[in-house]
């Protein structure tokens, strides 16, 4: 007799950003791009989905089933999006990923943690308040620091430099591996692999 496989649990990614063609590729929108990246190496459409608040689809990675969303209520309220669809699907916060930018963090550089706090970043802030917990893993990606402090929502808000566009396609690439290790082999081996 040929044991049955075991499914998989429904895993959800949300891309962090903000809605409009103002923000199209701006630093605060890397988490947007990396979701766009998923959707065209899988050759899927994302969808609107007023009820979810956002843009949604499903990929199957290595034989798991993944929602993806990329929230629609602006970077402040991705809590509201993000909780909607973890109420539908039933996803444990254990296989919910966030993934967004980090000016603490250099540009092209990775940091994968299972959980912890906002660290400053309003998207992460309203998730956590929205799901009552901090127990869902975030995939921050650097976009470095202002040059100026008092100008951080104007340097987070702006396109990126020349020299960074350039290296760009890269450091998605490099982040949609991570993505795809943290979905197939869990969080704490990506970390060891990607941080």
């Amino acid at each position: 007799m040929v044991p049955r496989r075991m499914t998989q649990k429904n895993k959800l990614i949300v891309g962090l950003g903000n809605p409009g063609s103002q923000y199209i590729g701006t630093r605060h929108n890397l988490g947007f791009m990396l979701l766009e990246a998923l959707c065209a190496k899988h050759k899927i459409p994302l969808r609107n989905s007023a009820s979810n608040h956002g843009m949604l689809s499903k990929v199957v990675i290595d034989g798991i089933e993944c929602s993806l969303l990329m929230p629609m209520t602006f970077m402040n309220n991705s809590g509201l999006a993000v909780k909607k669809l973890i109420d539908r699907t039933g996803a444990s916060l254990e296989d919910v990923l966030i993934v967004c930018d980090d000016l603490t963090l250099p540009f092209g550089k990775l940091r994968l943690r299972p959980s912890g706090s906002a660290g400053g970043h309003n998207g992460l802030k309203s998730i956590i308040t929205d799901l009552g917990s901090n127990q869902f893993s975030r995939l921050r990606m650097g976009i470095d620091e202002p040059k100026n402090i008092a100008g951080t929502v104007d340097y987070v808000l702006a396109n990126f430099t020349p020299v960074e566009k350039k290296a760009l396609p890269d450091f998605i690439n490099h982040a949609l591996d991570c993505v795809t290790c943290w979905v197939t082999e869990g969080a704490e081996v990506a970390m060891n692999k990607f941080n």
